[in-house]
């Protein structure tokens, strides 16, 4: 008989969807590694020639771009868009980043997911702290465009703005993600986070305070440490260790059994409207 084999049928079901699920995260976690592996030996590269010199002539003609001909030390441009150039530079300042980091770890406290908060602290604070041990290492000097007074104290290579912008909004941007039902806001959000940080170190280059070769390293360093941060949020999620950050879909409420079962309410016309009321009975 047909009954008895259905648990069965259902069991083997099951069992190949969460194979299939299981081969799902196994080829994502091989194409995140891939990509990290990428991104670890691009930056070593850069480095490498960095170190060498081999980039100096490249470095110099792509920075010129963004200058007057004739005068380096000036951005080309109406001052107008110099002062806007430094708005935008500013959404990679260490104030910039902190206070939006504060903010996102107290809504995540205030949400009752405390662990989930703490680990956006530590994953901003980790690639932070890389960017500038990186950067005491190389220990790069800043491009001589524009007076030394004012150019930031610590070295060039790589570029902390635009490491630390690729590592909090790629990192939020990855995080909120998960949270939203729909793809085209999942690929708004993270797109979001490319664009700011894209525009950050192109920022840096306009003003003058860093090699090309500083904001692409930058970059690099930045998006890797922010896929990194957001493959092991997904494993220790999965683990329990960090509280669930994704979309459930509620569940549509029950029908109503009389719909259920195609019942008519008393007092309901065949046609779903009200009953009409009985006509009078004819005069004697």
């Amino acid at each position: 008989m047909p009954l008895p084999r259905r648990p069965a049928a259902l069991a083997a079901r099951a069992l190949d969807v969460g194979r299939g699920l299981r081969g799902r995260r196994e080829l994502a976690l091989i194409l995140v590694l891939a990509t990290l592996a990428g991104c670890a030996w691009t930056f070593l590269e850069i480095a490498d020639a960095v170190t060498e010199g081999e980039t100096e002539a490249m470095d110099e003609r792509v920075l010129l771009l963004f200058r007057e001909d004739g005068d380096p030390s000036d951005p080309v441009g109406p001052p107008g868009l110099e002062s806007a150039v430094r708005d935008v530079t500013a959404l990679g300042s260490l104030t910039v980043v902190a206070f939006l980091t504060l903010v996102v770890v107290l809504y995540f406290f205030l949400d009752r997911r405390p662990r989930l908060g703490l680990y956006v602290l530590v994953a901003v604070a980790g690639g932070a702290a890389l960017s500038f041990a990186l950067k005491l290492l190389y220990d790069r000097t800043r491009p001589p465009l524009i007076p030394a007074e004012t150019l930031p104290r610590d070295p060039s290579f790589p570029s902390g703005h635009a490491a630390a912008a690729a590592v909090v909004y790629l990192t939020l941007g990855l995080l909120l993600a998960r949270t939203l039902p729909r793809r085209a806001l999942k690929v708004y959000v993270v797109a979001l986070g490319v664009v700011l940080a894209v525009a950050v170190g192109l920022s840096r280059l306009y003003l003058g305070v860093h090699w090309p070769t500083d904001v692409l390293a930058g970059w690099t360093l930045g998006g890797a440490w922010a896929l990194l941060c957001w493959q092991a949020e997904r494993m220790l999620q999965r683990r329990g260790v960090l509280e669930r950050s994704v979309y459930v879909r509620r569940p549509r409420p029950p029908a109503q059994k009389e719909e259920r079962e195609g019942v008519r309410p008393p007092g309901a016309a065949p046609g779903g409207g009200p009953a009409s009321a009985a006509a009078p009975a004819p005069p004697a």
